[in-house]
This record gives structure tokens, sequence and C-alpha cells, in this order.
């Protein structure tokens, strides 16, 4: 089956590429894949399917396998950035401020091509695979749980995903067991006192003072209030407050973001901010008002299913290429899925520095090289036909 695979994954090598340029000139941002979304009906029409539309701008297409077994999930994300391409290539986006800067292009486009693959191969396939294309994994709340609300997991036994990783070198795929991609959640603070001149800082309540308290004590949280051995975030991004040198300001404002890989620490770094907050702004005699956006939570690998896709990526690139690598502070709403059923996440090197393919996710240069295209196709397909043969 191995071979089998790689020689598919051969053929369509050139239909995934002209697929993901296709996608990358034509993007569209979170909510709104209407393009996209037909796109991707048509190939998987094309290819012998038959997609339904799912969670507005989603699909959702099943393989169903000749021999018995489980039923696997295959997901790729679908949506851009609000970015302006600068990309160097023919396939640039034409349309303004909207970039596929993250990769998402590709994902889309291998997914495609796994359709093809898993679709030739079917007499041969046990269970079923599903195909999940899903919208706005850039825009909280995410497309995640509106495609498990609406039925994308049902019956479904395991899950796998990657996502295509520029930091990462071509020919590597970067694994995890466990703990890989954090919650990533955001906070505002507004302090208010009460402003005044100046010259006279004995006649106000100073929030910018107490504001600037408060960066030094949240920044104090997980140094003193996280097991060292227990990995967190805490940073505060914006501050704001003040037009004048000569005023003293009736209010301050300070954002952050907390990144962390539990829920129990993540529950615990908010309880801490509160009672900071409060005490700082009680003992300046201001008051304030604490918001926070809870964003993805962390994304948790299963053992199993992560050994599957570490052996599959040796399989097709060598020992020496499927990496065990340190969890990344970024998220993810693949974590929703993990969250309901076993499944795993990997990341497939997409950076080639002597290509000049060197620039970060969500830069106006960001691009792949597209032979990760084809390894992402060999992985994904040969875990999926290992994971759905029955126990």
């Amino acid at each position: 089956m191995k071979e089998i695979i790689h020689a598919l994954a051969k053929q369509h090598h050139e239909y995934v590429i002209n697929l993901r340029r296709y996608f990358h000139s034509y993007p569209e941002l979170s909510f709104q894949e209407y393009n996209t979304q037909q796109k991707i009906m048509n190939e998987l029409s094309a290819s012998g399917l038959s997609p339904i539309p799912l969670a507005g701008t989603g699909v959702m297409a099943d393989i169903h396998g000749c021999q018995p077994g489980k039923t696997v999930a295959i997901r790729a994300d679908i949506d851009a950035l609000p970015l302006q391409d600068e990309l160097d290539k023919p396939f640039v986006s034409k349309c303004p401020t909207v970039c596929h800067a993250c990769g998402h292009d590709g994902h889309t486009a291998a997914l495609l091509g796994i359709a093809k693959i898993l679709n030739t191969i079917k007499d041969d396939l046990c269970g079923t695979v599903r195909l999940l294309f899903q919208p706005a994994e850039e825009k909280i709340p995410g497309g995640a749980l509106t495609m498990i609300e609406q039925g994308s997991l049902n019956d479904v036994d395991v899950i796998i995903g990657a996502h295509l990783w520029q930091p990462l070198p071509i020919g590597s795929v970067g694994i995890v067991s466990g703990a890989m991609m954090a919650a990533g959640d955001r906070f505002e603070i507004t302090v208010t006192g009460h402003g005044g001149h100046g010259s006279m800082p004995h006649q106000t309540i100073d929030p910018l003072l107490t504001a600037a308290n408060l960066v030094v004590g949240l920044n104090q949280i997980v140094s003193r209030n996280v097991d060292p051995l227990e990995s967190a975030v805490l940073s505060i991004g914006a501050f704001h407050a003040g037009n004048a040198f000569n005023i003293i300001p009736g209010s301050a404002v300070l954002q952050g973001t907390v990144r962390t890989f539990s829920q129990v620490t993540r529950t615990a770094i908010f309880d801490q901010i509160e009672k900071i907050t409060a005490g700082i702004c009680s003992a300046a005699g201001a008051t304030y008002t604490l918001t926070k956006e809870l964003g993805y939570p962390p994304l948790i690998n299963d053992p199993h299913v992560a050994a599957v896709l570490s052996t599959t990526a040796r399989q097709y690139l060598g020992d020496q290429a499927a990496l065990p690598i340190k969890p990344v502070t970024v998220s993810e709403d693949f974590a929703y899925y993990l969250e309901k059923i076993p499944g795993a996440f990997i990341f497939i090197g997409a950076g080639n520095q002597a290509q000049g393919i060197i620039y970060p996710h969500h830069h106006e240069r960001f691009d792949i090289d597209e032979l990760s295209l084809r390894y992402a196709m060999e992985i994904l397909a040969l875990a999926a036909v290992k994971l759905s043969v029955p126990s």
C-alpha cells in the first residue's frame, strides 16, 4: 500500500500544485470562503465523490472502502488572512489585502489530492475516510465547533490533520505526543481613576501609574504561580493612556495574551489576573473592568495516533525525518476535534532556505516548498489507511 500511495501522490502532485496556486490566487477570509467551497465541491465531484456543504462555507465528503473498518477523518482548513500579499510569484493573490500567508491553500489542495488517492484504492480500503474542509480557523470562534455541531464527527473513530510548517525544513516532520499547541486567550483591563493636572498628582487617582504597576504584577504570575515544569506565557501587548504630557488621564487600558497547555493552568492564571488586578486597583483607589476572550483550547495529541503518524512519516522520509519537537505556543482550533475523539496533528516541513522560502507564517512574503504537498498526501493518506483497519 505504501508504494501504491507513493506512486499516486507523484501522479497527482502537479494537479495539487495547480490547485494550491489557484487557491493562493483567490484567497477568501474566514466565514467568507464561498468560491473556495464551490471549487472544492467541484473537484470532489469530478473525483467521483458526493460532497455536501457544512458549517456555512465548509465541505464534507466520505470515501467508503469496500472492506469493514473504522471511520477516520482528515481535516484541512481553507481560510486566508487579512494581509496584503507581497509574494513575487505569478500566482500572487488577486484579492487586495487578502492573502494565504499561513499555508491553508496547501492544506486544501493536498486534501483534494488525498481524495483522488483514496478513492482510487477504495476497493482495498477498510472502513470510511471522511474529508473535512473546514472554514475559519484563523478567526475566533473558528469553524471547528460549527463543523462538530453539524455532524462532522458523527460515527468518526479518529481524526488526523497537518500543518505545512515553514520553520521546519522540507523533508522533515514535527510530531509531539501529548500537548502540542497552546490555548490562545486574550484579556483587556480598563483602569479608571480620577484625572487631573500633571503638576498636582496628589489630587488625582492615577490610572496610568496603577496600570504600570499592573504590568509588573501580571508579569510575575507565570514565574511565581505556575509550576516551573509547566509551560505558560503571559504577555502585555498594548498599553494606552493619555494624550498630553502634563495631564494625568482618567483611564488606562491594558491588553494581553495568555498561552497555556492545560485547562488547569489556564484557569489558575486567569484567577491570578483577577486577584492581582483587584488588589492593585484597590490599593490605588481605582476601579477596573476585566474582560477575557477565551480562544482555542490546548491541542493535545493522542499518543497512539501520533505514533502512527510518526511511523508513517519515517516510512516515506527516513528515520531522521520524523522529529520530536517542542510544543509551540500558537493555537489551532483542531484542538476542538481532539476534545471529542482521539486524533493527532503534525507539522510537515515546508521551508527551504536555498529557494528563499524563509519567511514565517503570517508574513506578507510567506511561501511553501511545494514538494511538501506530496509529502502531506503520502503521510496523511497512508496513516488514514492504517488507522481505518479494524482492531
